[in-house]
């Protein structure tokens, strides 16, 4: 992912506030050789510790082809996008030129964690991280907690593998037009009021917001 300097998080706090909103994702795998990579549509629970980073922990059924190309390489990316939207270019000319001259873009938020995967499959483990993902998903309780060997989720235990992925590195970009001139930017916030699409409410909040800090 290409991070201009403009698009890069401000500091760690704005990524981190960010994801800790969001919790699904593409997990990117590594393909065996000659092959292309896995990626893996999924819901995720990012847990801000330990390590500097944090941690990220899922689950997958065991019949999903990603365990081999995994297992033979546990380096993986977990990628998430959102608040994106599309600006017409003409929203977006340069001050004194005609709109059509305007270049059109995208805006959208991105944070990839590169992580190094743990497979988890002792049952005492997999059940206490799978309770710990539905307490997320789900804090308003309903669900019998997960216990090896009990009903009623005992038994699907082998069914499914738990990754623990300790997040090594971060990517984040804020895509909001920062290296356009205030004029411009502000324009193309009206217009996003203006047009109220999907999207386009969280894309002016963040355009403004940097609009502030840039």
């Amino acid at each position: 992912m290409l991070i201009h300097p403009w698009d890069a998080a401000h500091d760690e706090d704005e990524w981190r506030t960010w994801l800790s909103r969001r919790d699904f994702g593409q997990l990117a795998v590594n393909g065996l050789p000659g092959e292309p990579p896995w990626v893996q549509p999924t819901h995720f629970l990012y847990e801000p510790e330990p390590g500097p980073h944090g941690r990220v922990l899922l689950h997958l059924a065991r019949p999903n082809p990603l365990w081999r190309p995994l297992e033979a390489s546990p380096a993986v990316l977990l990628s998430v996008v959102d608040d994106h939207v599309f600006v017409p270019g003409h929203w977006a000319a340069p001050e004194g030129a005609p709109p059509e001259h305007g270049t059109p873009t995208s805006y959208y938020a991105a944070v990839q964690l590169r992580c190094t995967a743990r497979v988890v499959d002792d049952p005492a483990e997999k059940a206490e991280l799978l309770d710990r993902q539905v307490a997320h998903f789900q804090p308003e309780g309903g669900t019998a907690p997960v216990a090896p060997g009990e009903a009623p989720f005992g038994r699907l235990l082998s069914g499914i593998r738990v990754l623990d992925l300790e997040v090594t590195g971060v990517r984040a970009k804020f895509k909001y037009a920062g290296n356009k001139p205030r004029e411009v930017r502000e324009r193309v916030a009206h217009h996003l009021s203006e047009r109220d699409g999907p999207g386009d409410r969280a894309a002016r909040t963040h355009q403004l917001r940097r609009l502030t800090t840039d």
